[in-house]
């Protein structure tokens, strides 16, 4: 789990210049992991501790010259405020918590700088960590972060079953839930228009004269995942197609096992002209198998790739906008803990179709 404290001086407190920060200005007999105290400062500068607390949090009261020989102190002790003993001191901690699937996943990247972001806005402390989607890991790192006084929470969900947050959420955790809607509580979620964008993808297909298109997703129990096959399913029924179970295959989205699925529908006498990928792992691997491929395959994919414009021809893609669903998450959020939401809501963004040429190709037969 990596902590990030946002905003170092919004509390009040005065920070040493980055380039004092230097390890071997220790004082001789320093050891790591003692960290110097309001009262060696106090010591080394000659005054009271009252007059050293004064100075650490700008308060009034202290001459210059004293707060000068108070400053050299904490600067050659290397010393910081436990924000932690004071805020503990305050009854709250003025922190967040974060929990995503994947930290690895470069999807989350835009998502978490965003909730960051607001999180700074507001001075707060944003803490984060991953479940790598798993149900039990999950809980036990939402439950870590409440034990440790968290302000609020922003969750990208692994389980289905969220009733283990019902006794946080009534002693006043405010929680909101994003990409994925909680399970068996009501509780604030902000998703993307998941069904709605793998629609007019697969529609983008048909439109492009396909009829037999493949879809390649991850796991079904995985809310995303369903609801993008549910807007395939659909686009399909309303050009009138049936789809066959061959062309459909969900699962893990490690490359071996999609590898294999788009191979298996890319081989027979009535091959997939097209392949409509579930998400920007499985947009990877398929474009890996369509390169060794003897004949050109459509491909529109959900969640926009890096160095897919670069691509020949560039990758088509249903965008969506992860760093709107982290900010959108965080502000309300926010708006929570200060009182000006009425009650839970589900909030969708939409997705957007940017076209390269992929998703352009005609059918090769």
């Amino acid at each position: 789990m990596d902590s990030r404290i946002p905003v170092a001086d919004r509390t009040g407190h005065r920070t040493v210049p980055e380039t004092t920060r230097r390890t071997e200005r220790r004082l001789p007999g320093t050891r790591y992991g003692n960290r110097p105290t309001m009262k060696d400062v106090a010591a080394r500068a000659g005054v009271g501790l009252k007059t050293v607390s004064r100075v650490v949090n700008g308060e009034p009261g202290v001459t210059p010259e004293t707060e000068r020989r108070v400053q050299e102190a904490i600067e050659a002790l290397g010393f910081r405020r436990n924000d932690s003993a004071r805020v503990l001191r305050k009854g709250r901690t003025a922190s967040i918590g974060l929990v995503l699937e994947d930290l690895a996943d470069p999807f989350y990247g835009p998502l978490s700088r965003a909730v960051e972001e607001v999180a700074r806005a507001h001075g707060a402390l944003l803490i984060n960590g991953s479940s790598a989607e798993d149900a039990d890991r999950e809980q036990e790192l939402v439950l870590a972060l409440c034990a440790r006084r968290v302000d609020g929470l922003v969750v990208i969900p692994a389980g289905d079953d969220h009733r283990y947050l019902e006794p946080e959420i009534k002693a006043g955790v405010a929680t909101v839930f994003v990409d994925r809607p909680a399970g068996h509580i009501d509780a604030d979620v902000v998703v993307s228009d998941n069904y709605g964008g793998a629609r007019d993808g697969v529609g983008h297909l048909i439109a492009h004269g396909h009829r037999r298109i493949g879809f390649i997703g991850d796991m079904p129990r995985i809310h995303t995942a369903a609801e993008r096959l549910r807007g395939y399913r659909t686009a399909m029924e309303d050009a009138g197609i049936p789809v066959e179970d061959a062309w459909m295959s969900l699962g893990v989205t490690d490359p071996e096992r999609v590898g294999r699925a788009a191979r298996e529908m890319l081989s027979g006498p009535e091959p997939v002209t097209a392949i409509f990928t579930g998400n920007n792992r499985v947009t990877v691997t398929v474009i890996r198998v369509l390169a060794g491929h003897p004949r050109p395959v459509a491909l529109v994919g959900f969640d926009d790739i890096e160095l897919a414009d670069l691509l020949q021809p560039g990758v088509t893609v249903v965008a969506q906008d992860a760093a709107a669903l982290g900010r959108t998450a965080a502000e309300r959020l926010f708006r929570q803990l200060d009182g000006t939401l009425l009650g839970p809501e589900r909030v969708e963004l939409p997705t957007r179709l940017i076209t390269r040429g992929s998703g352009e190709l005609p059918p090769a037969d």
